[in-house]
């Protein structure tokens, strides 16, 4: 993704966390977003210059149009990105020397120390903004307080085991543990692995357990949910980021290698482990279900259990402080949807899941993202929808819409059939005679050209003089494919002559055929087995 795309990205994510989800907090958005505040508050008045205060008017809007209302002059955010890093100061060292007293050490001293070494570094003011900052973090360890409804922390741990009622095989199961910051207020899921899929359903059960959403949800860096762990810059999974837009939370991955941040999940999980898989141990269950409702059961009654230290249960904590302040959830539970970068080949098509859809043909090279669910392909553009298709599970095919693809007059049409086979010529007879076969066997020429320009791009690998013997014998075997092709140059049989199979009899005189064959393999589909090159 570009750099102009990603930042269009994260303006449209300040925006949505500010006036969908109510986060006013520009620190905890920056946070988020992995912005600097300033910037955050830079878009968050931009947009309200603009008239753009309600969700409802910016969630129609695409990316283009977006940048047009926040940017009208042209002018962009990309200076500040483009910019040079400025260097971070050795806190350590700077700190070490600010301790000097009996040297007369100033801050002022070790800044202008710092700016004969970075010209382009911090200014004063920032400077000691930032020591500051560094410097509380070594003597404060504050116990981390959570608001009412603020917060929600999810993780796994190893669950238990269901059988296989007929063979007795164990499959291992994984424990969803999920808590809200204030109350503790547990939730527990068994899943058999954890997939995006059933990461996010298992989210989707928590909130529905909960009555409500939290303003934060906050997952540990499992690869489920984030697709790039990192202590300052974590990318959540699209899917992910989708859901949590859905039901209207914010995702803030607990940093690595961070205990604080995710004290309160691992208590939960303690907690989990201690008075549900420690009770359920020695129980046998045959299906997810099944085991799913004895451990609903004890987490009911873990969350009435009065915890010592506040002399109140989960439950009666959860009823006073995070229920009422909890975001109502969706009525309906959000469905799953798998997100993906394509690129569209010459022939307007893509590939998902082993399948071709077509998009429109102005689009070829261009990178598009496409949202699956288990019923409908939908393809965006710049953040814009711009066409859809009935997904289909049928492998190698196309599903081509009429719309997509270009008029044979049109003078940017830059790949025709014609070209494709003279480019074949150059490489022999044989090679041209298979492309335009390859293209001959598809309802639309153009969707032969992904086949044919694999054939071409063969030469490369193989050599042009390997890739026109290949041909030749595709041709007499009457298989012209391109795997079939790929096939022979890999294993180097584009050089073995077709032999007739030995012939078997037991019978006496009979007699088996000597020398080279010609076989009728005309109206053979493919190639089957190494007899034919034998």
């Amino acid at each position: 993704m570009s750099a102009e795309r990603l930042a269009m990205r994260k303006i449209r994510e300040v925006l949505r966390l500010h006036f969908e989800c109510g986060i006013k907090n520009g620190r905890k958005i920056a946070q988020a977003t992995e912005l600097g505040k300033t910037t955050v508050y830079d878009y968050l008045n931009r947009a309200t210059a603009v008239g753009l205060s309600e969700w409802s008017k910016i969630a129609p809007l695409d990316e283009a149009e977006l940048e047009q209302l926040l940017y009208p002059s042209g002018e962009t955010n990309r200076a500040s990105a483009q910019a040079p890093k400025r260097p971070l100061p050795n806190w350590p060292e700077i700190h070490q020397e600010f301790k000097r007293k009996d040297h007369h050490v100033t801050l002022a001293l070790l800044w202008e120390e710092y700016k004969t070494e970075s010209p382009h570094g911090y200014q004063y003011s920032q400077f000691a903004e930032l020591y500051r900052q560094w410097s509380k973090k070594l003597s404060i360890s504050m116990r981390q307080t959570h608001r009412a409804g603020e917060k929600a922390f999810v993780d796994y741990c190893n669950g238990i085991h269901v059988t296989n009622i007929d063979t007795g095989d164990k499959t291992k199961t994984e424990l969803f543990v999920g808590c809200l910051g204030a109350s503790s207020y547990t939730f527990a899921y068994a899943a058999f692995t954890q997939s995006i899929p059933q990461f996010i359903d298992c989210h989707s059960r928590m909130y529905e357990f909960f009555h409500g959403v939290p303003a934060i949800t906050v997952p540990d860096n499992l690869r489920s949910g984030v697709k790039t762990p990192d202590r300052y810059e974590a990318i959540i999974n699209p899917s992910y980021q989708e859901m949590a837009e859905y039901y209207g939370t914010c995702i803030i991955p607990a940093r690595v290698r961070k205990p604080k941040d995710k004290g309160k999940v691992e208590a939960a999980v303690l907690v989990a482990q201690r008075w549900i898989l420690a009770v359920l141990r020695n129980r046998t269950f045959y299906s997810l279900s099944e085991m799913n409702e004895a451990i609903q059961l004890l987490v009911e009654k873990l969350n009435n259990k009065i915890m010592r230290a506040v002399k109140k249960s989960r439950l009666e904590l959860f009823e006073e402080l995070d229920r009422p302040a909890l975001k109502p959830r969706p009525s309906l539970r959000y469905e799953f949807a798998e997100w993906k970068k394509v690129g569209l080949n010459i022939d307007y098509h893509f590939t998902f899941d082993d399948h071709y859809y077509s998009a429109p043909f102005q689009l070829i090279k261009e990178a598009l993202w496409v949202r699956a669910t288990d019923a409908v392909i939908e393809v965006f553009f710049r953040g814009k929808r711009i066409t859809s298709h009935a997904r289909s599970y049928v492998k190698y095919k196309p599903t081509t819409k009429n719309e997509h693809m270009p008029s044979s007059h049109r003078a940017h049409a830059e790949w025709t059939p014609s070209r494709i086979i003279e480019w074949g010529k150059s490489i022999g007879a044989n090679t041209a005679l298979v492309i335009e076969k390859v293209i001959e066997l598809m309802p639309h020429p153009e969707q032969g050209f992904r086949s044919a320009l694999g054939i071409i791009r063969l030469s490369d690998k193989f050599t042009k003089e390997r890739l026109e013997k290949a041909c030749k014998k595709a041709l007499s075997i009457g298989s012209p494919k391109y795997q079939t092709i790929k096939t022979m140059l890999k294993n180097g049989m584009e050089d073995v002559e077709v032999r007739a199979p030995k012939a078997r009899s037991s019978l006496p005189g009979s007699s088996r055929p000597e020398g080279p064959v010609q076989l009728d393999l005309l109206a053979t589909e493919n190639i089957r087995g190494k007899s034919y090159y034998h």
